[in-house]
């Protein structure tokens, strides 16, 4: 449904009901269009994931793979890269379910599975309409990965979401599904995995001394400068007193070097991969946060409460 705000702005709603034991329980989902002319660092984009994300989104042809869990923001970050990439010269397309947001610059495809219209089917029709850029809305299974892989083998950038726990994870998780070692060294350019965490509201948030266990408890077992004071939610009348005021995202990304091309095999070792990952310069979900904890943004409990704990070091 669509209704709009105070100001005048449509907003979209998602509603999922239930029937419970008390009642029926209701999810509502807001699609704010504004959100997709955000530029990157508004989503919450260092500097150094602006630079990464450019370069990869540059490349004319292959996958780039934006995974975490429902509701991390994925579909914001890539309508948000849409829509800067599509110009009137470029042929952007889509195949979705549900189609989140009806975007004009795109030319977008729902999937309909009563008339077997699924991703890879929707996939191997909009290989026929002459794409430059195809976002997938989920590789789900081995006929969606190979459609995807073919379009990136044949000249398209895919853009695509899975559902990890983190971004080295994506590469295994590709290898579960059953895709060839040699398909995903060819045709994957990186991997990016995201969280949201809550801001906190700008007119009540207080600073508050850190000690240096918390801040260890958050980096370790990595290494960054301890801030002199970390800020707190109050609460007031502008966030309803919560103490927060909008959400903004936790990234964590890494290209696809040829290190980690040599690590992909049949018996590819995760470990492996998170260790070159690191070597190669990621930084884990839990550092992004905690520069934006340094910052003032958002607080320590936050970011330890949506970013996993370090599976290695």
């Amino acid at each position: 449904m669509k209704t709009r705000t105070p100001d005048g702005p449509e907003v979209e709603l998602r509603l999922s009901t239930m029937p419970t034991a008390f009642g029926e329980k209701l999810v509502m989902r807001i699609f704010d269009p504004e959100v997709l002319v955000r530029n990157y660092r508004e989503l919450g984009f260092s500097e150094r994931d602006d630079e990464i994300w450019h370069s990869m989104i540059s490349q004319p042809n292959g996958i780039i793979l934006v995974t975490g869990p429902t509701g991390s923001g994925k579909t914001t970050t890539l309508y948000s890269t849409l829509k800067q990439l599509a110009k009137p010269e470029v042929n952007v397309c889509t195949v979705e379910d549900p189609i989140e947001l009806v975007e004009p610059s795109f030319n977008q495809m729902q999937v309909q599975r009563n008339i077997d219209l699924d991703f890879s089917t929707g996939v191997r029709t909009l290989m026929r309409q002459d794409p430059d850029i195809i976002m997938i809305g989920e590789i789900r299974d081995m006929e969606t990965a190979e459609m995807a892989i073919q379009a990136a083998l044949t000249g398209h950038l895919v853009l695509s979401t899975l559902h990890t726990n983190d971004a080295p994870a994506a590469i295994t998780r590709m290898l579960d599904i059953g895709v060839p070692p040699y398909l995903l060294q060819s045709s994957i350019l990186g991997v990016m995995a995201q969280r949201l965490v809550r801001i906190l509201c700008p007119h009540c948030k207080q600073p508050v001394p850190i000690s240096d266990e918390e801040w260890e408890a958050l980096v370790k077992p990595w290494r960054s400068n301890k801030p002199d004071h970390v800020m707190t939610p109050v609460g007031c009348l502008e966030c309803r007193n919560t103490g927060y005021l909008g959400r903004m995202g936790l990234y964590e990304m890494f290209t696809f070097t040829s290190k980690l091309r040599s690590l992909v095999n049949a018996s590819c070792d995760i470990s492996e991969l998170r260790q070159q990952t690191l070597k190669d310069g990621l930084r884990p979900l839990r550092l992004s946060g905690a520069s934006k904890v340094a910052k003032g943004l958002t607080t320590i409990e936050e970011v330890m409460r949506v970013a996993p704990p370090p599976l290695t070091q």
